[in-house]
C-alpha cells in the first residue's frame, strides 16, 4: 500500500487490513490577518497518513511546518485560520469541529508536544500539579494516588528517572531539556493514536534524544501510533521517518521516503537543507575551520556546497592569528573550582557545578556540552551574575567577578553579553522587535534615536530577519525568528564576550549556519571570545576551538574540539558522540 504525500505516492508498512487512513490533509489553507492584511501561511498542503506511520516535516522558520501542525489541533496563534481545505482525523473532518468535540479530540486521540517548554508550563505551578491536571484531564485516571503513579510513570517514559523527586520542584528548576520532558510526557500521557510533536527534542542532549525517539519508535510500532513530528535536524528526520515533507514560504517543495530524498535531493532549496546541516556535514567542515586545504581539496565539490553556506575558510587565517595573539596575553576568562550548591525544599542541597575549573583564551571560543542536568547552564548564569557563586573563583579581564559592585558591573555587562536557550521566556512580550534589540544600546546611553534605529536594521540584517519585522511583536514571530532576535539584540553593544546558552537550538539548518557564520565572522573582525553552551556536539565540532565535557556537575574531559571528536578518552564522551543523529548516514547534496 502507498500512501500520498503532495502528489508523491510513498510506500509505507501498514496492519493487515488497514485501508482508511488515520489522517489526511487536503488542500490545506491557512490564513493570519495582520495590519497589512491577510498572509497565507500554509498553502495548499496535502498529507496523508496511516496508522503506525512517522512523517517529518523540515523547513526553515517560517516554511508553515509549525503552522500545519497547530491547524490540525486548531490550536492556531493570534488571528490564524483555517482558510481552506480539510483535515481529516479517523474519517471526520475535524477542521470543521466544534470547540467541545476538539477538547475531546486533543489529548486522548492526538497527543501534542510543542516546541517551547517554558512559555508552555506555567511558573507558579508545580511540575507534578500540570502533569497530573493533564492525566485528569484525559480522563486517564481519578484517583490520587493512581494519577500521581501515572505522572511519575510518563515521567520515567520520556526521560526523567528521578521524577517522583522531582514532582515538587518548578519550571524554573529544571533545565530547558528536562522542562522539554515534561512536555513530551504530557503528550504521552493519554497513549494517542497520532502524536504531533513540534520539535520534540531541541532542546535535548543527544542521548536523551536516542531514549526519547526510541520510546516514540516503540509506541509506532507496538501500539499502531502514527507520528507527526517537525524538525530542522535532517540527520534526525533521516533516522527516524519513513516519510519526509520539504516545506519552503508555505508549500511543499519536495516529499517522499526520507532516505531517498535526503540522498539524492532534487529540489534546490532540500539541496541548500542538506548541505548547510551540521548533524550531517560536521566532519567536512571542520576541515575548513581549522584552514586544512588540503583536507577540502580531498573532498572536492562537496566541500565547495558547504562552504557556499558556512564560508569558514575566509576566516581561518584571522583565526589563527588570533590564537597565536592570545597566548601571549592572559585568559579573557578563568574559572576556578567553581561550584554552586541549591538548597531543595524538601530534598536537602543539590550541587549543580563541582569545582569546575577552565579558561578561555581572549578570540577564541570554548563549548561547555553535556546532557540537559549537566550543570552547563548554571555555569553560565553564575559567570553572568545572575546565580551566586557557592564557592571558587570567576576572572573576566584579570578581575574577580565577586569583587564587582555598582559601575564596575555595570560596565563588565556591556562588556559580555548572553544569549540564552529559550527565546520566548527571554523577549518581552509587551515590546516590538525594535525596542527589544535597541534595548541595551538605550539603557548603555549609546547613541541618538536615530542611530539605534540604523543599528537596529542592521542587526537584522546580520541575522537574516526583514527590517518590516521592527513593529512587530515576539508573539507573532516563530521560534527561530524569535532566537534570533535575542542574538540580535545580544550583539547590539559589540560585546567582548558572549555567552551562548544553546544559542542556535531552536534554529533551522540554513539559519543556523548564517548564525553560526555569522559568529566566526565577528570574532575574527571584533576579537570577541565565546562560551558555547550547546548539547549538539555537530554544532560544537563547526564552531569551538576547545570542548570541556560536563557530567553531573563536573567536567569529565577537556580538550581541543578535533581531540575530543577524534581521540575522546572517556566511556561519557564516546556515548555523546556516537548518539548524534545521522553521524553515520551518508547523505548527499
Amino acid at each position: 500500500m502507498t500512501s500520498t504525500v503532495n502528489g508523491s505516492d510513498v510506500k509505507h508498512t501498514t496492519p493487515e487490513g488497514e485501508e482508511r487512513p488515520l489522517l489526511e490533509i487536503k488542500d490545506l489553507k491557512v490564513q493570519f490577518t495582520t495590519q497589512e492584511g491577510k498572509v497565507t501561511a500554509v498553502d495548499g498542503v496535502d498529507i496523508t497518513l496511516y496508522r503506525g506511520q512517522s512523517l517529518a516535516i523540515v523547513g526553515e522558520s517560517g516554511s508553515g511546518k509549525s503552522t500545519t501542525a497547530h491547524a490540525i489541533i486548531n490550536l492556531l496563534p493570534g488571528s490564524g485560520q483555517i482558510a481552506g481545505g480539510q483535515i481529516i482525523l479517523d474519517g471526520q473532518d475535524i477542521s470543521k469541529a466544534s470547540k467541545k468535540e476538539m477538547e475531546a479530540i486533543r489529548g486522548r486521540k492526538i497527543g501534542f508536544v510543542p516546541q517551547d517548554p517554558m512559555s508552555n508550563l506555567n511558573p507558579v505551578w508545580s511540575i507534578g500539579f500540570q502533569v497530573e491536571e493533564a492525566i485528569r484531564a484525559n480522563g486517564i485516571a481519578t484517583g490520587r494516588k493512581e494519577v500521581r503513579a501515572r505522572a511519575i510513570e510518563v515521567l520515567k517514559q520520556a526521560g526523567l528517572q528521578d521524577a517522583d523527586r522531582r514532582l515538587k520542584q518548578f519550571p524554573h528548576q529544571f533545565s530547558g531539556g528536562m522542562r522539554q520532558r515534561v512536555l513530551i510526557g504530557m503528550g504521552l500521557s493519554a497513549d494517542p493514536q497520532l502524536l504531533i510533536a513540534d520539535e520534540p527534542t531541541s532542546a535535548l542532549d543527544v542521548t536523551v534524544q536516542r531514549v526519547i525517539l526510541d520510546h516514540l519508535e516503540s509506541l509506532t510500532r507496538e501500539l499502531g501510533t502514527t507520528l507527526l513530528f517537525i524538525t530542522h535536524d535532517l540527520g534526525l528526520a533521516a533516522e527516524r521517518a519513513e516519510q519526509l515533507v520539504v516545506m519552503y514560504k508555505g508549500r511543499v517543495v519536495e516529499s517522499g521516503p526520507s532516505l531517498e530524498i535526503l540522498q539524492n535531493p532534487q529540489h534546490p532549496y532540500t539541496q541548500r537543507l542538506v548541505a548547510a546541516a551540521p548533524s550531517l556535514a560536521s566532519r567536512r567542515i571542520t576541515s575548513t575551520i581549522h584552514g586544512q586545504e588540503g583536507a577540502a581539496h580531498e573532498t572536492g565539490s562537496e566541500v565547495g556546497t558547504t562552504t557556499d553556506t558556512i564560508d569558514l575558510i575566509a576566516t581561518a587565517e584571522a583565526r589563527a592569528e588570533a590564537h597565536e595573539a592570545a597566548a601571549a596575553q592572559p585568559p579573557a576568562i578563568v574559572v576556578e573550582d567553581l561550584t554552586k550548591v541549591f538548597k531543595i525544599r524538601g530534598s536537602g542541597d543539590f550541587t549543580a557545578v563541582d569545582k569546575v575549573s577552565f579558561e578561555i583564551p581572549k578570540g577564541t571560543t570554548t563549548a561547555l556540552v553535556g546532557e540537559s542536568g549537566s550543570g552547563k547552564s548554571t555555569v553560565a548564569k553564575m559567570l553572568l551574575k545572575l546565580e551566586d557563586v557557592t564557592s571558587g573563583k570567576i576572572i573576566v579581564g584579570g578581575k574577580d567577578l565577586a569583587s564587582l559592585t555598582g559601575k564596575e558591573l555595570f560596565d563588565l555587562r556591556s562588556r559580555m553579553q548572553p544569549v540564552f536557550q529559550d527565546p520566548y521566556g527571554s523577549l518581552n512580550p509587551l515590546r516590538n522587535i525594535g525596542n527589544t534589540i535597541s534595548e541595551p544600546l538605550v539603557t548603555h546611553g549609546v547613541g541618538d534615536r536615530a542611530s539605534r534605529r540604523a543599528r537596529v536594521f542592521e542587526l537584522l540584517d546580520q541575522v537574516s530577519l526583514p527590517r518590516t519585522l521592527v513593529g512587530r511583536y515576539p508573539n507573532e514571530l516563530s521560534g527561530g525568528q524569535r532566537q534570533r532576535i535575542a542574538i540580535a539584540r545580544a550583539l547590539a553593544l559589540k560585546p567582548e564576550i558572549v555567552v551562548l546558552d544553546e544559542a542556535v537550538s531552536a534554529l533551522d539548518v540554513l539559519v543556523q549556519a548564517q548564525i553560526l557564520r555569522l559568529l566566526a565572522d565577528l570574532q575574527a573582525e571584533l576579537d570577541l571570545t565565546y562560551l558555547f553552551i550547546t548539547h549538539d556536539l555537530a554544532v560544537v565540532r563547526v564552531i569551538a576551538d576547545n570542548v570541556c565535557v560536563m557530567q553531573k556537575g563536573r567536567i569529565v574531559e577537556a580538550a581541543a574540539t578535533d581531540d575530543v571528536f577524534e581521540n575522546p578518552t572517556e566511556q561519557y564522551t564516546k556515548d555523546l558522540l556516537a548518539a548524534i543523529p545521522g553521524a553515520n548516514l551518508q547523505l548527499g547534496a
